[in-house]
């Protein structure tokens, strides 16, 4: 079944119907989530996973039970052209990206500075900051010849913070992350093409197989609401935070939205 969903605070509400919204990472977690979210509002989703296949395709089989549309694509964006051959060969098959979702990342493991190896950067770099670089490049060209699009780059509160123990080489990437996309996104606002992040803070998904139990409790502990966000909470705030942009910065180019009575 598909739904619109009305943006706060204004009188749009906004559906992504026959839209090609690309999600990296979208087999399980907040990635899943998102697909879930944009199918729901009418987009035709792309699964992007790595090893996850049987979780794809569960995602897939959830949306189209829903009344959603979902296919899936496979690649390794940790290795170098993947990330562009995901985009093109999405073109190829429809034609269009009118959503690039950049979920896709991982820790790999908590390590001090001190206990990392070259090819542990290296693997963070190429995953989590390379593989995103590597994807707008490629969906940029496309998406000035369909007159606009939306790019969403998820990064991490580890971003400001430096990241919990263990993890600077991630919250490196992904500080380098937030200021690609502020970059990309004084870079592209004058051709319509809106690109933001979302820094997601600790949520409970499983990114979080590399966090011992103690740790996870210590860094659950410094949140006021004394918990973590689950997927769905995350997904919600994801897409409401995504709408309000759209519909601030240029709802004319959404021509199925409609006008509230």
């Amino acid at each position: 079944m598909v739904t619109t969903s009305h943006v706060r605070g204004t009188d749009l509400q906004l559906d992504f119907a026959d839209q090609v919204v690309l999600v990296t990472g979208a087999s399980s977690g907040i990635g899943a989530a998102v697909a879930k979210g944009f199918a729901a509002l009418g987009a035709r989703v792309v699964l992007h996973y790595n090893r996850g296949h049987d979780a794809a395709k569960e995602v897939q089989r959830g949306i189209e039970a829903a009344g959603g549309r979902a296919s899936t694509a496979a690649a390794d964006l940790g290795t170098r052209g993947s990330a562009a051959a995901l985009v093109d060969n999405v073109l190829d098959e429809y034609g269009r990206i009118d959503v690039l979702v950049n979920n896709a990342g991982d820790l790999f493991r908590r390590a001090p500075v001190s206990e990392t190896s070259d090819e542990d950067f290296d693997r963070i770099i190429a995953l989590n900051l390379a593989s995103v670089v590597a994807t707008c490049r490629q969906v940029i060209p496309a998406m000035r010849r369909q007159g606009g699009g939306a790019i969403v780059n998820l990064t991490s509160i580890a971003a400001r913070t430096g990241g919990g123990g263990g993890s600077v080489l991630y919250a490196t990437a992904k500080g380098g992350l937030s200021t690609f996309t502020r970059g990309l996104a004084r870079e592209l606002a004058h051709e319509g093409i809106l690109v933001n992040a979302v820094a997601p803070g600790i949520i409970t998904t499983p990114f979080h197989r590399h966090t011992a139990d103690d740790q996870m409790r210590a860094m659950v502990d410094g949140i006021p609401m004394g918990r973590g966000a689950t997927r769905r909470s995350a997904s919600e705030r994801f897409s409401s935070s995504l709408q309000r942009h759209l519909a601030a910065t240029s709802p004319d180019r959404y021509s199925r939205s409609t006008v509230a009575s």
